[in-house]
């Protein structure tokens, strides 16, 4: 027999297809009649927006790609173009698919839980008409710009993302030529607008219609022939030549303006659209047929959040999850003194998050503390970590904080942060040039009675309070000597470009936590072939590194048992004789969202795991600055260990990886459902009843809230 070739494209998946897949995975929690109908509505919503930022950085990458020429294939074989002609077909069929979910099934169902939308002004009664009339003069008429094109006035420029109402008028009384008009639908006012309730319970109705039935308040002198909805999306992935900016933070604030204005890429019209109108829209905007999107329905589906949002329907949602206090830090604690007792590991959403912004509250008012140091990627909107940082400085505190100026859709929100921390006298750092950093590490630098001591936080994710309610992810609090020598060598390596010679526990990329991870999978390989116990499961948002693919197919063709927990994108194929066959691939799609990264390695008679920052994709390897951390106190393995396998017994919101590239739900067969997430909150609930001192009884389960991204 001829050697196999694990980098043959044959046995790889193109990860933008891969990531449709995902986006269907989500659909179907939309779909799932076991869901409350509610959170159906904003699973729907997520889909919507991890759509359109999978049109603005992917999309708009490869036709980059394809308009400069470039065409050498991915690690699936595809050329860009090959690429876009294939997932032309595959984003149809998904938004086909999501209106079909919204007419068919959660619109009727809506109406029968008491909240019908009127999707068509037409369907309004006399009374109805004239309260939406009356709406519109007092609240949005003064709020919107009309425009007209005509000789002295070019098309305007549309935004990015906003949702206009497009007309073609005629001058009153005259048989003319037809005129473009057009206005954008006020951002600063709220989509929804509920009408008087009616015998057959509430109603809304969407601000578009009202507009558009209202359009002639607008063109007085004019006849509207025509007026429908329409929706762009732009290029936005940006493009930032760090080496040739004098200022980072400046590029970056005049990079964010041309984000509303990149190339038009995707056009959504609505069903009925007149072919005059749209004919213009296409040929201004320079948007190809391919491209254009025709909607039964309501535009920009991200509008249900609001509807979700209403209040009055709390039955028809799930009951929220409140994170539970991790028993080893009771309320009033100081976090040194446990830390010192040994090392604490956090399970976020379920445990809450708290810990971590208290380490640095406290770090901030310790007069022994003499320097934290933090990398930061995204943070809340109000972030309690800034103020505790900013509190630190003004303590006299030495502050070192490294905040990403490039993390995506983030960097406004980061360019205010950061400067807010300079004013307070911390010692702000903007990333590293053309790398990003997104290590999640927290270093703070204590007096104590036998000296100098480093307390250090770990984390999969970031130090965001507001998304630590809604993301799994683990942290690792620990005062080990080992590792507060590495967290020292990490930021010294950040802000002076010291690396030392020797690092004890911390892997980092991209210097060699890719090699790390191959010389782990090698191992289990040689284990396999010597017939000593290899095992391996990992668990991570996405996994599309060609060299650990080929690596996991090696040990895999070796006979390593691999169970793979993939959330996202999986450019690996299952069930391929020689190559896959002892390869699993699971993707959990629940109402938390999977974040977490857990790599077990059996390392023959007993095991070695670890957490970290970076998925297995080459930018998380070879072009961020992450970090990998070991996991070494017996029972905080055994903790991880429960974790990786309650997810791999999961049956009930688990879809596995077919061999034919599709996803399908386990068979429960006789097993017990069992659904990971309710089963994390419910452990965690009874761990911090137990922690109390209260009676252990019957836990009552709880759905969290939800938030998937692309």
């Amino acid at each position: 027999m001829s050697e196999i070739d694990f980098y043959d494209p044959k046995y790889y998946t193109n990860r933008e297809l891969s990531w449709i897949l995902f986006n269907r995975r989500v659909l179907n929690e939309a779909r799932d009649k076991n869901n409350p109908l509610f959170e159906r509505l904003k699973f729907l919503s997520i889909t919507a927006s991890n759509l359109d930022e999978f049109f603005m950085i992917r999309v708009a990458s490869l036709k980059d790609m394809v308009n400069a020429r470039y065409q050498k294939p991915d690690i699936a074989g595809l050329t860009p173009a090959e690429q876009l002609e294939r997932l032309d077909v595959a984003i149809h069929e998904l938004v086909e698919l999501q209106y079909s979910t919204y007419n068919r099934a959660l619109v009727p169902k809506l109406k029968l839980n008491g909240l019908k939308i009127i999707s068509r002004h037409e369907e309004l009664s006399k009374k109805d008409e004239a309260f939406v009339d009356k709406y519109f003069e007092e609240n949005v008429y003064p709020v919107l710009t009309p425009m007209a094109v005509d000789s002295s006035r070019p098309f305007p420029l549309v935004r990015n993302k906003t949702l206009n109402i497009a007309a073609l008028v005629r001058k009153k009384n005259e048989k003319g030529e037809l005129e473009f008009a057009t206005v954008q639908v006020p951002g600063v006012l709220s989509r929804i607008v509920e009408l008087p309730s009616g015998d057959g319970g509430r109603r809304i109705i969407f601000l578009e219609e009202i507009i558009e039935r209202n359009m002639h308040k607008l063109f007085l002198n004019y006849d509207i022939v025509c007026a429908h909805p329409f929706r762009i999306m732009r290029n936005a992935d940006l493009t930032i030549e760090e080496d040739e900016a004098a200022d980072l933070l400046k590029e970056i604030e005049k990079q964010l303006k041309k984000r509303q204005w990149g190339q038009a890429i995707r056009l959504e019209v609505e069903a009925k659209c007149d072919e005059r109108l749209l004919k213009i829209l296409r040929e201004e905007l320079h948007i190809e047929e391919q491209n254009i999107y025709v909607i039964e329905g309501p535009l920009d589906l991200t509008v249900l959040m609001k509807v979700y949002g209403l209040e009055g329907f709390e039955h028809l949602k799930a009951l929220k999850f409140v994170p539970k206090q991790v028993p080893r830090l009771p309320m009033g604690c100081v976090i040194f003194d446990e830390i010192r007792k040994g090392d604490i590991l956090l399970h976020h959403p379920y445990q809450t998050f708290e810990p971590v912004v208290e380490f640095i509250r406290q770090a901030a008012r310790d007069p022994e503390v003499l320097a934290i140091k933090q990398t930061l990627y995204r943070v809340s909107g109000n972030s309690p970590i800034i103020a505790a940082l900013a509190l630190a400085a003004e303590n006299g505190k030495q502050v070192t904080v490294l905040v990403e100026l490039k993390a995506r859709f983030d960097e406004e929100n980061n360019i205010v942060w950061a400067r807010m921390l300079e004013k307070a006298g911390c010692h702000v750092i903007y990333g590293l040039v053309g790398l990003k950093t997104h290590s999640k590490i927290t270093l703070v630098v204590r007096r104590e009675e036998d000296g100098i001591r480093r307390y250090v936080h770990l984390g999969t994710g970031n130090y965001n309070d507001a998304t630590a309610k809604l993301y799994t992810d683990m942290g690792l609090l620990t005062c080990s000597e080992s590792i507060g020598e590495d967290a020292t060598a990490v930021f010294n390596m950040l802000s002076g470009y010291s690396e030392p010679l020797v690092w004890n526990k911390l892997s980092l990329a991209p210097l060699w936590l890719k090699n790390k991870f191959l010389h782990l999978i090698g191992r289990e390989e040689k284990f396999a072939k010597e017939g000593r116990p290899a095992r391996i499961i990992a668990k991570m948002n996405s996994l599309c590194d060609q060299d650990i693919i080929a690596a996991l197919y090696k040990a895999s063709a070796a006979g390593v048992k691999i169970d793979l927990i993939v959330r996202g994108i999986c450019c690996l194929k299952t069930g391929i004789s020689g190559v896959s066959k002892n390869i699993t691939v699971r993707s959990i799609v629940g109402n938390f969202l999977e974040h977490s990264r857990i790599f077990y390695f059996e390392n023959d008679e007993h095991y070695e795991i670890y957490c970290g920052s970076a998925d297995w994709m080459p930018r998380n390897l070879e072009r961020r600055v992450e970090i990998l951390f070991p996991v070494d106190r017996p029972e905080l393995k055994e903790k991880l260990l429960h974790i990786l396998q309650c997810q791999l017994d999961d049956n009930s919101k688990a879809s596995v990886l077919q061999g034919d590239g599709t996803y399908q739900r386990p068979e429960r067969r006789r097993r017990k459902p069992c659904n990971s997430q309710e089963q994390f909150c419910a452990e965690a609930a009874e761990e911090a009843r137990a922690a109390a001192g209260e009676d252990a009884g019957a836990t009552r389960t709880f759905i969290p809230e939800t938030h998937h991204e692309g």
